[in-house]
C-alpha cells in the first residue's frame, strides 16, 4: 500500500494513532507505542509481497553495522579514508538501485524510501566524523529514526539531532493539543491539495490538454504552466500529510515548501522548493566541496569554486532523481541557471545597475517562476518523447 494514496491508509492510520492522541492530551509519553505503529504501518506499506520488505530489513541492518562501528571507531580514531570508505558503503544500495534497471537486472536493491533512508544514514556518519555526534546511539535510537514512517517515502529528510531532542521531549498537555492541531489542519490542507487542487489540474486539464490546445507550440507551452502546478500541489499535500502525521506523533518534522512560486531568483526558489533536500545538498554536498578547495588550496578563484559546487551539487541532484535523460539534463539546466545568477549577482553588488523597488520585485518573480517551470518541463520528460 502506497503511504497518502487512499482513504482507506488515512482511516487505518487514525485507528492506530488514536492512543497516541489519547495519551498525548493526558501528558503522557507515547514515544514506544509509536514505534509499534511505526512497525505496523511499514508492515502495511511493504505487504504486497516481493523483494522491498527483504530489501529494506538487509539495507537497515547494514547502516545500522555501518553508523555504530563508525562511531565506535571515531572515539578513538579519525581516518579520513575510513570515513570515506564507510560513506561509500551506506550509499552503495543507492547507487545499486539506480544502476542495475539501466543494466537490465532485476532490481533488488531497490524498494519504497531507499533514497531519505540513505539521507538519514549519511547525515549521521557525516555529523560523526565532524563530532556533533559523538555518543553511542542505540538500536531504538537509530531504528526509529531510521524508519520513521511518516517521511519514508518522499521525506522530509530530517536530521538526527533535531529529530531526537523531539523524540525525547516530554509534551505538556497543552503543548501537545496545539501540536495535534497543527498536524490535523496539514492533514486537511494536504487534502486540499493532493486530492482536490492536484488532482483536479491533473484530470481535468493535463489529461484533456490535446482537446484544449490549437496547436503544438499552445500544448507545450500549457502543459509547462499545468505540470508545475500539479507538481506543486502534488508534492506538497504528500508533504503536508507527512508533517501532519508527524506533529501528531510529536516530531516536529521540517517543512519542504515556503511558497516557491513566489521566488525572486532562482537561489531564492531553491530555498523555498524541497528544502529539506537542497539545505541537504548545500550543507553536505556544496558545502563541503567548497571547504574543501579552500583548505587545499586547489582552485583559489572563489567564483570559479562556487560554480564548480552548484555544477556538483545539481548534477548529483538530477542523478538522484534517475538515469533517465530528463533528469540529468534537468540537473545541468539549474546548474546553468544558479552559475548563471551566481554571475549576475556578483556583477550587481560590484555595480548595482539591477533596479530595485516593488515593480521589480513582481518583474523579478514572473521570470523566475518562467524559468522554474521551464526546468519541470524538461523534468516531466515531455520535450523528449
Amino acid at each position: 500500500m502506497t503511504p497518502y494514496s487512499s482513504f482507506l491508509f488515512f482511516i487505518i492510520l487514525g485507528i492506530l494513532l488514536l492512543p497516541t492522541m489519547i495519551l498525548g492530551t493526558m501528558g503522557k509519553r507515547f514515544r514506544y507505542y509509536n514505534v509499534f505503529v511505526s512497525i505496523v504501518v511499514l508492515a502495511i506499506i511493504f505487504s504486497e509481497g516481493g523483494s522491498g520488505f527483504f530489501s529494506l530489513l538487509a539495507f537497515t541492518i547494514l547502516q545500522l553495522i555501518l553508523i555504530k562501528g563508525y562511531i565506535s571507531y571515531r572515539q578513538t580514531k579519525n581516518s579520513s579514508l575510513v570515513f570515506y570508505i564507510v560513506s561509500l558503503l551506506s550509499i552503495l544500495p543507492l547507487v545499486l538501485s539506480k544502476v542495475l534497471p539501466i543494466l537490465a537486472v532485476d532490481n533488488w536493491a531497490s524498494f519504497l524510501g531507499i533514497s531519505y533512508l540513505t539521507f538519514r544514514a549519511v547525515q549521521i556518519i557525516i555529523e560523526t566524523r565532524d563530532g556533533l555526534i559523538k555518543e553511542q546511539l542505540s538500536i531504538f535510537q537509530l531504528v526509529h529514526f531510521m524508519l520513521f514512517y511518516p517521511t519514508i517515502s518522499s521525506g522530509p529528510i530530517d536530521r538526527f539531532r533535531r529529530f531526537q531532542k523531539d523524540e525525547e521531549k516530554q509534551w505538556t498537555p497543552e503543548e501537545y493539543k496545539e501540536l495535534l492541531y497543527k498536524g490535523i489542519n496539514k492533514i486537511f490542507l494536504g487534502f486540499l491539495y493532493k486530492f482536490i487542487i492536484g488532482y483536479s489540474i491533473n484530470s481535468y486539464f493535463i489529461m484533456n490538454l490535446e482537446h484544449i490546445a490549437d496547436g503544438k507550440f499552445s500544448y507545450h507551452l500549457l502543459y509547462m504552466y499545468s505540470y508545475s502546478l500539479y507538481l506543486f500541489f502534488d508534492f506538497a499535500g504528500y508533504t503536508a500529510f507527512a508533517v501532519g502525521v508527524s506533529y501528531i506523533m510529536g516530531i516536529r518534522s521540517p517543512e519542504n515548501f515556503n511558497k516557491p512560486f513566489l521566488s525572486r531568483n532562482i537561489k531564492d526558489f531553491w530555498n523555498r522548493w524541497h528544502m529539506s533536500l537542497s539545505f541537504w545538498f548545500r550543507d553536505y554536498v556544496f558545502m563541503r566541496f567548497v571547504f574543501l578547495m579552500k583548505k587545499k588550496k586547489w582552485i583559489k578563484n572563489k567564483m570559479l569554486v562556487s560554480n564548480l559546487g552548484y555544477i556538483l551539487l545539481f548534477l548529483l541532484m538530477g542523478v538522484w532523481h534517475g538515469l533517465a535523460i530528463q533528469y540529468i539534463i534537468y540537473g545541468a539546466y539549474h546548474a546553468l541557471m544558479m552559475t548563471g545568477f551566481n554571475f549576475f549577482e556578483t556583477w550587481n553588488k560590484k555595480h548595482k545597475r539591477w533596479p530595485t523597488g516593488r515593480a521589480m520585485t513582481i518583474v523579478s518573480i514572473v521570470i523566475t517562476f518562467h524559468v522554474v517551470c521551464f526546468g519541470f518541463y524538461l523534468f516531466s520528460g515531455r520535450p523528449f518523447q
